[in-house]
Formats: structure tokens, C-alpha cells, sequence
């Protein structure tokens, strides 16, 4: 307790003179940022323009042309079209109709469109489940002319009453059970294009023999 009280009692003591001689430290000097000048960037000159591509541009009419004949040929490719029919598929898709018989020429020229071979594909094809008449009205509506269906059909030998009693046997092959089973096997076999007596012939010999 007494070295405390002298403690306290020198530091009243202490001269004023003394604490002023004490030299205080500078204040910081905040530090300065010297703004560079930008350079000045080297200019550039543009680089010269591209030569323009030389392009060879075709005429609407030949474009037309080329794409119809382009998709003439798509539509060939999966199956034979008579000349009539093609026609009405390219017009219906937007083709001018002089474009399109020009394009029919070029493609029946060269071997590609056949009325005849047509005529002769679609013999072939529905012979023995369709009538003689069937087949006949099917390529006059395709606008194949008579000349090349009467050469078709006769490459091809077409028996009304053998392929009647075929198409029956390959779709119901069993006598009807009753008229309203009776009356559906007749429409369907009218629908091929053959007569009603002979299909009614033919259900009468079925149901004899069952």
C-alpha cells in the first residue's frame, strides 16, 4: 500500500516541462497514387473486304422444274404411276401444269413413265383377289388408255369364276352362319368387283356342301 501511494504521489510530482519535451511521433502520410496516362493504342487499318463468292443463281422456272422432277422421280421410286395420275399428284402439291407435263415428257422419254408398264404392274398385282371389270375400271380412272389395258390384260390370263372361289376361300373359308354373316361375305365380295350371281352361285354350293 505505502510503494503505491508513492507512486501516485510522484507522478503528481512530475514536472508539466517534462511531459512537453517528449517529441510526439509524425502523423502517417497517406501514400499517393500517381495516375498513369493512358497510351495511346497503334490504329489499326480494316482488313479489305472479301472477294464476293461468285454464285450461279438459277431462274425460278428451272427450280421449280428441278424440284418437280425431283419429287416426280421420290414418287416413281416406291411404286409405277400412271402418267395421268402423277400429273394430279404434282399439280395437287403446287406445281404449274405446263411444268409438270414438261417434266412428264423428259421422265416418259427417258424411259422412267410408262402408261403400259403401269397397266401390266397393276394386273399383275390384283389378279385372282379382283373381277376382270374391277381391274378394268380401276386404270381407265387412272387415265391409262384402252390400248395398253387391253395389251395388260392380256399378258395376264384372268379367270372371274377361279379367283371368286379363291378370295372366298383365302378371307372366310367356312358357309355363313346365318343372313347377317351371309350379306357381309356378299358385300365384301361385291366391293372386289365380282357379280352378284355368281357370288350368290358360289355361297349356294358352300352351304350345300356343309
Amino acid at each position: 500500500m505505502r510503494i503505491a501511494a508513492r507512486r501516485s504521489a510522484r507522478a503528481r510530482t512530475t514536472p508539466a516541462s517534462i511531459c512537453g519535451s517528449i517529441p510526439s511521433s509524425p502523423p502517417r502520410s497517406k501514400p499517393r497514387y500517381v495516375r498513369l496516362s493512358a497510351s495511346p493504342r497503334p490504329a489499326y487499318a480494316a482488313p479489305p473486304p472479301l472477294p464476293p463468292k461468285n454464285r450461279v443463281r438459277r431462274s425460278t422456272a428451272s427450280v421449280a422444274s428441278v424440284s418437280l422432277r425431283d419429287r416426280a422421280i421420290r414418287l416413281l421410286a416406291r411404286r409405277e404411276y400412271a402418267r395421268a395420275e402423277l400429273e394430279r399428284r404434282l399439280v395437287g402439291k403446287g406445281g404449274e401444269r405446263s411444268e409438270v407435263r414438261a417434266v412428264l415428257d423428259a421422265l416418259a422419254a427417258e424411259g422412267l413413265l410408262s402408261d403400259a408398264r403401269y397397266a401390266s404392274a397393276l394386273v399383275t398385282q390384283k389378279a385372282g383377289s379382283h373381277s376382270r371389270r374391277s381391274i378394268v375400271e380401276t386404270l381407265k380412272a387412272k387415265g391409262v388408255a384402252r390400248e395398253d389395258i387391253d395389251a395388260a390384260l392380256g399378258k395376264t390370263e384372268l379367270d372371274d369364276e377361279a379367283a371368286l372361289s379363291a378370295l372366298w376361300q383365302r378371307r372366310f373359308g367356312a358357309a355363313p352362319t346365318d343372313e347377317r354373316d351371309k350379306a357381309r361375305q356378299v358385300r365384301f365380295l361385291q366391293a372386289r368387283g365380282f357379280e352378284l350371281s355368281a357370288i350368290l352361285k358360289l355361297l349356294r354350293g358352300v352351304e350345300g356342301r356343309s
